[in-house]
């Protein structure tokens, strides 16, 4: 028999493979607009979701507990549903106008938002080493949009709509974290997430075209179950990952997944001449993508001393 793995070892590994499975999602979904649209997309994405999560639910004999929820809850569940659903739908609208690299630095804004709302709502610290990230990602993100700042502030151009419908996502996001944070008093996270799923098929039908599956061909229907698995693998290893590793630890590997994501698009554009990721990056975009990145991590591990 072979030795376990010691859980810092595999907390390590299973963080990794959520950033892999989150640094391949935004290629292959940009894929999928070429076919479907955003809201389509989404709708299969949360019915598998609803599908495989309730069965799971159902197979472990487990109940939501929604009947201890207050009033307050019923809202705040309702703005964990907004939240989440939001923030899928805008990213996707947002990525049909921007590269896929270019999308995952941008939404790497959504733990620093969580943070901030932290601040506000429950009136968490923000240390000195915090906001020294803060600047990092910030200049990062402006170091990294060099050559198309003027593309970025131009809200009437194709790019500048795709990162600010991107921003918006990353803010929509924080809300379902901050109000999630909220009901884990009286609710389970896998409860919370499956309620999502289940509302946000209904929600989202009247602007779905769900017939246009019928099209797909039989590497289009791969394409469209890998978007629509992949969450729910990666939110799978997400939560095993937190069992065996510090939640710190955890977010600054995530921290990785636009580096990722960037990587697997110049591999698939060197392996499949045809592809074009659409980046245009120089050394100065280069240089701010790992600044995001290590803003983002320093804020998630100066929040773990600040626990401590």
């Amino acid at each position: 028999m072979t030795a376990a793995l010691p859980a810092s070892r595999t907390g390590f590994l299973l963080a990794l493979t959520t950033a892999v499975a989150w640094g391949t999602l935004p290629i292959a979904l940009k894929a999928m607009l070429e076919i479907m649209d955003a809201y389509t997309i989404t709708w299969f994405r949360f019915l598998a979701a609803a599908v495989i999560a309730g069965a799971w639910l159902k197979l472990r004999g487990r109940t939501l507990g929604l009947g201890s929820l207050s009033t307050q809850g019923r809202w705040l569940l309702a703005i964990a549903v907004a939240g989440l659903l939001g923030n899928y739908v805008l990213y996707l609208v947002g990525l049909d106008f921007i590269p896929p690299g270019t999308a995952q630095i941008v939404i790497q804004l959504a733990p620093l938002f969580l943070l901030l709302g932290g601040m506000v709502f429950f009136g968490e610290r923000f240390r000195r080493p915090q906001w020294a990230g803060l600047v990092v990602l910030v200049s990062g993100l402006l170091l990294f949009f060099n050559n198309r700042l003027d593309q970025v502030l131009d809200l009437e151009g194709a790019y500048g709509r795709g990162v600010f419908l991107v921003i918006l996502a990353a803010v929509t996001w924080a809300a379902y974290a901050l109000a999630q944070k909220r009901l884990l008093a009286t609710l389970k996270p896998d409860a919370v997430l499956i309620v999502i799923y289940v509302c946000a098929v209904p929600l989202l039908l009247p602007l779905s075209d769900p017939v246009t599956a019928a099209g797909l061909s039989g590497p289009q229907w791969w394409l469209l179950a890998y978007c629509c698995l992949n969450t729910l693998v990666a939110y799978g290893c997400f939560a095993e990952a937190l069992r065996h590793w510090e939640a710190s630890r955890v977010s600054a590997v995530l921290a990785l997944t636009p580096l990722l994501t960037l990587l697997f698009a110049r591999l698939l554009e060197w392996a499949w001449p045809a592809y074009d990721s659409g980046e245009r990056l120089n050394l100065l975009s280069i240089a701010g993508a790992l600044m995001v990145v290590a803003g983002s991590a320093t804020c998630a591990l100066s929040g773990r001393k600040a626990q401590s």
